[in-house]
């Protein structure tokens, strides 16, 4: 016998487990809005105390940056062997160290990355944010360096005077030769990419080379005297598609007559500059660079430093032992005057501070005129740069390496 299922019978609930299903999704619904809002209220905690620890970090930052501090405390010191017979750059994160029996890179915790002997008389540094050329001034060799190590070697048929190296480790040399000096671009296997003749009786002496980035363009600053008196050139070649057709590469040349210009470098890919001794003239155009300011410069020059923004110039007011500092940026601006006293025979710009030092003394000052130090070190200072940490420094020394923090 076959049942069949009846269509009019239901499951009827007891009323008891229904209220008891409310009850259970009402307390669930309680219990999540709890949840929630103890989210949000460690959500809304966890922002103010970032909030006020950031305020309270920034108001730490800017008291202790515009503090003037005059001691110093070493917090470790790295030894490096025969460090008061070497002679050190910054480069790339980390230290050159440099002699006459070879060049060697340490970073910032002193430990030596590479090391590369060489017997080279008279050690000259070129050095940029990428590569660094030494060359035997008066000799005939070049290596080029970047931060891994040996890039290049380059052999002249001429002694060395004069080297700038460009990022991709480009190299243009003024070598002498009696009256007509000859300037010479390299590529890093010593290949001869251009070649350029000079002559007192010409366009003058060539002072100072420099050369872009990119290796593509090259500022020569010549010197001349004629009828008693003394009369600049700024030059500029361009060894790229732009320059192809013009007669030497030659792109721009301006003359200064009754300047002194001792000086020329590149600021960044589009912004030269060439520094007399009584103007800094400023140069715009990545392929045919252009006169773009020029400003009169009042004082004796003691030095002049760079960096990718800033010009900086030591100057001895005539008449007076007073000193000023003063800063430039990109277009020639004044950003920066502070008088000082004293001298300083060495200036830098690393890490947007102005820093001079000669011998244990130092001072530093910011971009914005801030006086963070003025005083000693505990032995004479041979290079100097700032280091990740707030008044923390990396100072060369004859003790080597030394971390040192700025103290009251």
């Amino acid at each position: 016998m076959v049942h069949q299922k009846n269509k009019n019978l239901y499951v009827v609930r007891d009323g008891n487990d229904m209220r008891g299903g409310q009850a259970r999704n009402a307390s669930q619904q309680e219990m999540e809005e709890d949840i929630r809002q103890h989210k949000t209220k460690f959500a809304r905690r966890t922002v103010v105390i970032a909030v006020v620890a950031a305020v309270i970090g920034a108001a730490v930052f800017v008291y202790l940056s515009l503090q003037t501090y005059t001691g110093v405390r070493i917090a470790e010191t790295y030894k490096v062997g025969n460090a008061s017979d070497n002679s050190y750059r910054e480069f790339a994160g980390g230290v050159l160290k440099y002699s006459r029996d070879g060049i060697a890179y340490l970073d910032s915790s002193g430990q030596e990355q590479w090391n590369q002997p060489y017997q080279i008389k008279n050690p000259s540094l070129d050095v940029n944010s990428q590569s660094a050329a030494v060359a035997d001034k008066g000799g005939n060799n070049i290596l080029v360096f970047q931060k891994e190590g040996l890039k290049g070697e380059i052999r002249t048929t001429l002694p060395i005077e004069k080297v700038a190296v460009s990022e991709q480790g480009i190299v243009a040399a003024v070598l002498k030769n009696e009256s007509t000096p000859r300037i010479i671009c390299y590529d890093t296997a010593g290949n001869v990419l251009v070649e350029h003749k000079s002559s007192m009786t010409g366009g003058g002496y060539p002072v100072d080379i420099a050369i872009s980035p990119n290796g593509e363009v090259m500022q020569v600053v010549y010197l001349s005297v004629s009828s008693g008196e003394m009369t600049s050139r700024v030059c500029y070649y361009n060894f790229g598609d732009a320059g192809a057709e013009k007669i030497d590469h030659q792109m721009t040349e301006k003359e200064y007559k009754g300047s002194v210009m001792g000086s020329g470098f590149f600021i960044d890919e589009t912004v030269s500059a060439a520094v007399g001794d009584n103007c800094l003239t400023i140069f715009k155009g990545a392929e045919e660079p252009k006169e773009a300011a020029t400003v009169k410069i009042k004082g004796e020059i003691q030095s002049v430093f760079h960096s990718d923004k800033y010009i900086g110039i030591l100057l001895k007011t005539e008449g007076s032992s007073r000193h000023e500092l003063c800063l430039y940026n990109a277009s020639g601006k004044r950003v920066l005057s502070r008088g000082f006293s004293g001298t300083y025979k060495s200036a830098k710009i690393s890490g947007g501070q102005i820093i001079l030092y000669d011998g244990k003394k130092c001072s530093i000052y910011t971009r914005f005129g801030i006086h963070r130090f003025e005083g000693e070190m505990n032995n004479n200072i041979l290079e100097i740069f700032p280091a990740f940490g707030i008044n923390k420094y990396i100072v060369m020394d004859a003790n080597g390496m030394e971390d040192v923090r700025l103290i009251k």
